[in-house]
């Protein structure tokens, strides 16, 4: 008896060393071989057709004809190369003859205009086709359903594609890498509703599995065109904590930080301080007064509210220092970026100036105002709080806010359901001042949520999308930038900056200002 048991204790310490020594597994892979992160999943499908996104979509799964690379070179993708016209208005496209989706077939010209035209198509209401492939000769009459197929493109043969667009734009290459732009099955999106739960797509990865509320996992695309990832597994962890938390523990490999963790990580002293990776993000923050709407279509009220903002002490106490002042749309680092903007700073008088100039001249005559944020409940956020406390102290001004969920906050501003101040923000999608000029604030603009509309800046940035000498169109787009700014169709807050703790075994990473598909350039060394 006493050597049966000494046998099956020694049998557990052996098997117990195995599974000690070898590789540990969770959803049936080896998490040695994969990058683990924390996240949520969004209720709304809309997020998850690149056509329909407003975010910088699954670069994971899906790809276009270009894309950049970790240094923000714009760089071959689903094309291995193009030619572009003299007059600077014919693309062709040389897609490469190895890409294929993830089931196999190889992709043809004839994907990419059924991508791009089911975009247009009036059914699917995309909200940025016109933004990033408008300038394609015959997509606007797609979208107004004036047409069915597009005009501008034409397909060569199997691995050649001819685009046309309107005029020689130089960024139009860099409209290209946004998810709008992405190739799409149709076979696999024609499926059903939930198409997008089994995607057969082009990209890096394959997404193996997805079970809701729990995980997501990605398994690399042996058959890439441009080779396979070196990381074989990306899970994504859904709703399983604190993620600062989940990293201290070694529950997930990477996370960003909030505000309220920055000053702890960014002390030297700390021990996790050098697994700290830091940057400044081509983004800016702001309000939308809707211009069309009472109060805001007088500009004197726009400014006083603007006036009334202090922006120093709201980056100080809301932001805890994390932030840098926006005075403008241009972030900095973005080319166009200009220290000399005039900007409208706080200034308390001025603003009740401001005010008593206006067609309403003191707060109790100004309409009711709703302001919208994405939100639950009836929960207001500290930042939208810090807001209505200035205003209401400066002005006099009292607000009512309205949340919506903020999986749809987005579909309801571009449907023109808010209140007439809401929130919002813009990243550089590519690195030029049109995507923010431009795509903002002309007049016709499907992203112009405001609905301000100036006829002088309209024709200066329609100068400015076809002028070749680079620093006359830098000087245009400042020029632009400033009538913005006199105009005050919105309130500028702050422009972000970036925290992320990665861990010492994940190589590879480095941090960037515009979205790309950067774990096909990381890879994992002695996790």
């Amino acid at each position: 008896m006493r050597k049966a048991l000494f046998l099956i204790f020694a049998l557990s310490v052996f098997l117990l060393g195995i599974a000690q020594s070898g590789p540990v597994y969770q959803y049936g892979i080896p998490l040695k071989e994969a990058l683990v992160l924390e996240g949520s999943e969004s209720t709304n499908p809309r997020n998850y057709d690149p056509a329909t996104t407003g975010t910088a979509g699954d670069k994971r799964l899906f790809s276009g004809l270009v894309s950049f690379d970790p240094r923000l070179n714009l760089v071959p993708d689903l094309a291995e190369r193009w030619d572009i016209s003299p007059d600077g208005t014919v693309y062709t496209f040389y897609l490469r003859k190895n890409a294929k989706f993830h089931n196999g077939r190889p992709v043809t010209a004839q994907d990419v205009v059924y991508s791009w035209t089911r975009a247009a198509t009036p059914a699917l209401q995309s909200p940025t086709v016109l933004t990033y492939l408008g300038d394609i000769v015959g997509i606007r009459e797609v979208h107004e359903g004036q047409a069915q197929s597009v005009s501008g493109l034409n397909v060569i043969d199997d691995h050649t594609l001819q685009v046309t667009i309107d005029a020689p734009k130089p960024y139009f290459l860099m409209k290209l890498t946004y998810p709008t732009a992405f190739v799409v099955d149709k076979a696999n999106v024609e499926s059903g509703p939930e198409w997008y739960r089994k995607p057969n797509a082009t990209g890096p990865y394959k997404l193996r599995e997805w079970r809701r509320n729990e995980v997501m996992i990605y398994e690399a695309n042996t058959d890439f065109y441009l080779g396979a990832p070196s990381i074989r597994y990306i899970v994504i962890t859904l709703y399983t904590g604190d993620s600062v938390r989940l990293y201290e523990s070694g529950k997930v490999d990477m996370t960003g930080l909030y505000t309220y963790y920055v000053d702890r990580f960014t002390d030297p002293t700390e021990p996790l301080h050098s697994e700290l990776v830091t940057g400044v993000d081509l983004c800016t923050s702001y309000v939308v007064f809707d211009v069309t709407r009472p109060p805001f279509d007088d500009v004197n009220v726009r400014k006083a509210f603007s006036l009334a903002f202090n922006r120093r002490q709201y980056i100080d106490v809301v932001m805890r220092g994390r932030a840098l002042p926006a005075i403008g749309i241009f972030p900095p680092g973005l080319p166009g970026f200009n220290i000399a903007l005039k900007g409208i700073t706080y200034d308390p008088q001025a603003a009740r100036q401001a005010l008593a100039q206006s067609k309403y001249s003191q707060a109790e005559n100004l309409p009711p105002i709703v302001f919208t944020s994405a939100g639950y409940g009836s929960y207001i956020s500290q930042r939208v709080a810090a807001l209505a406390q200035m205003w209401k102290q400066v002005l006099g001004v009292t607000i009512t806010v309205e949340n919506i969920e903020p999986n749809f906050y987005y579909d309801s501003l571009y449907s023109g359901q808010h209140g007439q101040l809401f929130n919002y923000g813009w990243c550089a999608d590519y690195p030029d001042p049109e995507n923010f000029a431009d795509v903002l604030f002309h007049s016709g603009s499907t992203q112009n949520s405001g609905y301000y509309s100036n006829p002088t800046l309209d024709a200066l940035l329609e100068a400015a999308r076809t002028e070749r000498d680079v620093n006359k169109r830098i000087a245009m787009y400042q020029q632009a930038e400033q009538i913005i700014v006199d105009d005050a169709p919105v309130l500028f807050l702050t422009h972000s900056l970036s925290y992320e703790l990665v861990k010492p075994y994940v190589k590879g990473y480095v941090y960037t200002p515009i979205s790309i598909p950067i774990e096909r350039y990381m890879w994992l060394e002695g996790k």
